[in-house]
């Protein structure tokens, strides 16, 4: 079997380049010939390795979701491996990948195909979700550098800075199931089922079908803080809805800033689908 092992240097606050050769080997004893590459996010990975049978991304889930979307750029359709090195790793977490790069890798060289859901919205492909409102763009506001020294902190303080800024978001989120008018003021669709290690969707899965919309609805600044604390303590609040469907529309007449895996995300409207079994995953 040809396999690339597609690693982000920067990922696991720099350390991930240590392990490179500890992670060629393990592969290569179940005779998987696998050559490592490190990520130029200004070119597509698979440039010249189209031949690859297998990827093993080791990285965040921002890194997952660039290799995913250049893989099917060039209409390939690769079976992945996940080695979670990045802050967050929630796809990594839905998906059941075991802690410790060593220990990833592994689990994956001696694992079997299966296949999972991706989200994918205005033909961008996510894995883990999509989202917008407070908080929900902290990944991409923290530098690497910052996320190196710090790690989650990083993402504490630009999210409390991200609280100070709340504001009412009018959206409308129409599914074959259902049509909702409201003031949000975050709204996440989830492919996995957590964001930032909280588990928001715990109904949700990687391979039902289905993506998980979470909506809070805006009140005020402080019944808001309290709604979004009830809901991560408790599970449930009244400010939150909860929507499952295979099909999203979403519309905002504000400009607001969308995320995608950690990543800058499209502009409204946004059409959001769940792509069934459409991702290879060796785990």
């Amino acid at each position: 079997m040809k396999a690339l092992l597609l690693y982000n240097n920067k990922a696991g606050k720099g350390r991930i380049a240590r392990h490179v050769s500890r992670i060629t080997e393990i592969f290569r004893e179940r005779d998987i010939d696998i050559r490592p590459k490190a990520i130029n996010f200004d070119e597509n990975p698979f440039e010249g390795d189209e031949d690859t049978e297998l990827a093993v991304v080791c990285g965040g889930d921002g890194t997952i979701n660039f290799v995913v979307n250049k893989m099917y750029d060039k209409g390939l359709d690769i079976t992945l491996g996940i080695i979670a090195a990045g802050t967050a790793n929630d796809f990594a977490g839905a998906l059941g990948v075991k802690r410790g790069v060593l220990r990833a890798a592994k689990q994956i060289a001696s694992g079997v195909e299966r296949r999972v859901d991706c989200g994918r919205v205005n033909g961008r492909y996510f894995v883990n979700v999509l989202s917008f409102g407070v908080l929900t763009t902290t990944s991409q506001q923290a530098s690497d550098k910052e996320k190196h020294l710090v790690g989650k902190l990083a993402y504490l303080r630009i999210g409390t800075r991200d609280l100070m800024t709340m504001h009412r978001i009018p959206v409308s989120i129409k599914s074959d199931e259902e049509e909702v008018q409201c003031d949000a003021a975050m709204v996440l669709v989830f492919n996995g089922r957590s964001a930032g290690r909280f588990k928001l969707a715990p109904e949700a899965t990687v391979n039902d079908g289905l993506l998980d919309v979470l909506i809070l609805d805006y009140d005020n600044m402080a019944k808001t803080c309290m709604s979004m604390m009830h809901y991560l303590i408790d599970g449930k609040d009244a400010k939150v809805r909860y929507i499952r469907s295979n099909k999203i529309e979403l519309r905002c007449n504000l400009p607001e800033q969308t995320d995608v895996d950690g990543q800058p995300g499209p502009e409204f409207p946004l059409s959001v689908e769940c792509l069934a079994g459409h991702l290879r995953i060796r785990i």
